[in-house]
């Protein structure tokens, strides 16, 4: 039985300027290189300035050489923290790129190469971080990877158990082995996405762990709140990073951001400082939260 329904009564084409965000560009390995897009994500803000809300503090950062996870490095540094970044081997400029702008602040960081869907890769991160600074206090999750399909009939197994072992498997294998070392006020922090809310036609994989994580983050908050220990997520919207130029076409990323209510991407260093927040005493009494950075695409949860 249908409901009844009028049909649309004609068309017309309408023929509109469209602002283009970023040039054409794709890169064929994921997750992508930041030094191979033009143009480069901004991710120091030059006019965020340190107050020492995380000095003396260890943080991990999983996926720590580029994107969101550089910015979040950066900015960490500059309020005083020392730290440990994961990456892939294909990552490693990107990595070293990295280093050198958190010791521009006069920090610390370790470099760590290896493949976080492999369980005994979390437990030798924690066991480096351990040996190299003595303590852990910040565990920042933020790996992850996507490949937009237009039919979930498209999503091959392999794709499934690739996306699942990125996003979310290791979110359980670094917890397990950081946890034992955390202290009370120490600080989980996930990237989640906007997806998990939004949802995303083209990534139903990726929304599902992103969902995933939304989950993890609560349940694992009320866990651990009996310990003094936060567990928080950041959401955020479109932003531009190696992800973006790795995982969609070129012609997709000429527009990409402009589904935004503010008409643009944003960039990874404007994370960061949500992530700071997140890692210092300033949200002392702020667990089992997701924060939204979107560009107005989400106003509430």
């Amino acid at each position: 039985m249908m409901i009844p329904m009028y049909p649309y009564f004609n068309k017309e084409v309408r023929c509109k300027e469209v602002p283009i965000t970023f040039p054409p560009q794709h890169q064929p390995i994921q997750p992508g290189l930041e030094y191979l897009m033009c143009p480069i994500p901004i991710s120091d803000n030059p006019e965020y300035k340190g107050s020492g809300k995380l000095k003396g503090k260890i943080s991990v950062i999983t996926g720590g050489d580029s994107g969101i996870g550089r910015a979040v490095s950066i900015g960490f540094a500059k309020e005083g923290a020392d730290m440990a970044i994961t990456y892939m081997p294909h990552e490693r400029l990107d990595a070293e790129a990295t280093k050198e702008m958190v010791e521009s602040y006069g920090q610390r960081i370790l470099l760590i190469e290896g493949d976080l869907r492999q369980p005994e890769f979390s437990k030798e991160v924690v066991r480096r971080t351990l040996e190299c600074y003595g303590a852990l206090d910040i565990l920042v999750l933020n790996q992850g990877v996507q490949f937009p399909q237009e039919s979930i009939l498209n999503i091959s197994d392999e794709q499934l158990e690739d996306t699942y072992a990125t996003n979310i498997f290791p979110h359980f294998y670094m917890t397990k082995a950081a946890l034992p070392h955390l202290k009370p006020g120490s600080s989980i922090i996930s990237t989640a996405s906007v997806t998990a809310y939004a949802g995303a036609p083209l990534l139903v994989d990726y929304s599902s762990t992103k969902g995933a994580i939304v989950s993890f983050t609560r349940s694992l908050s009320l866990q651990l709140a009996r310990r003094g220990i936060r567990v928080n997520a950041v959401a955020p919207g479109p932003i531009w990073t190696p992800l973006i130029v790795s995982s969609y076409s070129a012609e997709y990323v000429k527009t990409f951001g402009l589904e935004t209510p503010m008409k643009r991407a944003g960039q990874p260093f404007e994370l960061a400082p949500t992530y700071i927040y997140l890692a210092s005493d300033d949200s002392s009494f702020v667990t089992g939260q997701v924060l939204h950075v979107n560009g107005g695409i989400m106003t509430e949860t």
